[in-house]
């Protein structure tokens, strides 16, 4: 999918005008509140910038909404392919509302399990394979950090039942999971049961992230690349749908005792 046009409309308008006011990147990331880096990849078109960042940039600026409209444009245009930045805004977010029906979600595997997961098609060279789990591992730096963000992860009982590696991979990743959700505080784990039945989601799975200044953004993996998704009625129907996913699913404690429980059946 090509970038959008609009995105390159504002990280231009974005580069003039800083330069008309005389201004570094490094200052007006201070103007704005945002960090230097985040300017930097609005001006490269590397992340799109949210509502908030166009109203302050008009704010600034002192330009009567056209940053703000430029921004409203490029949420209507089909948007952004990428993988490429998934990892800077999770790692960014204060909010991580995770759904996943087919396997352990990536911030909470394991080594092992993430090197079977990623080798067991037959996909990848060894060294991709290699390249991919450290990049996963180190992913998870997020969770232990001074503030991180508050993940609630839902996933599918299938997910405790499906075999990824040999039995002593799945038990220690059922152990992990139990782990992780008792001792962290800010991470929540709970199990949609097989007894849901058909529920909203068997459609596959999906994250909303929240940013620190409270704006979602939606992240659905494909079979070859990643796909972000900001626009308002795409966001509300997947809050929907998370809401109705939860529902579904036992409570933190029921969820442990399962996910505990299943684990002494990988023998």
């Amino acid at each position: 999918m090509e970038r959008s046009s609009m995105l390159d409309h504002f990280a231009e308008e974005l580069r003039l005008t800083r330069a008309g006011h005389g201004m570094s990147q490094a200052a007006l990331a201070e103007a704005l509140s945002y960090s230097g880096a985040l300017v930097a990849k609005v001006e490269t078109c590397e992340r799109r910038p949210s509502l908030d960042f166009a109203r302050r940039c008009d704010t600034v600026f002192t330009t009567d909404g056209r940053f703000e409209r430029i921004q409203r444009r490029i949420s209507r245009e089909t948007v952004v392919p990428w993988a490429r930045d998934w990892t800077g805004i999770e790692y960014e977010a204060t909010a991580l509302r995770w759904f996943e029906p087919i396997c352990v979600p990536g911030l909470l595997q394991t080594e092992a399990y993430a090197h079977a997961l990623l080798s067991g098609g037959g996909l990848f060279a060894p060294d991709e394979i290699e390249q991919q789990v450290t990049a996963r591992l180190d992913r998870q730096a997020v969770l232990s950090r001074d503030r991180p963000p508050l993940l609630t992860a839902v996933i599918d009982e299938y997910v405790l039942r499906r075999r990824i590696g040999e039995s002593e991979v799945m038990r220690e990743q059922l152990h992990h999971l139990v782990k992780l959700g008792s001792a962290l505080p800010r991470v929540r784990i709970q199990v949609v049961p097989q007894t849901a039945g058909a529920y909203p989601g068997i459609n596959g799975p999906f994250v909303i992230a929240t940013s620190g200044q409270g704006e979602d953004v939606v992240y659905q993996e494909g079979q070859l690349h990643g796909q972000v998704i900001d626009r308002s009625d795409f966001l509300r129907q997947m809050v929907e749908v998370w809401e109705s996913i939860r529902g579904e699913a036992l409570s933190q404690q029921q969820s442990l005792e399962l996910m505990a429980e299943m684990a002494e059946t990988w023998n």
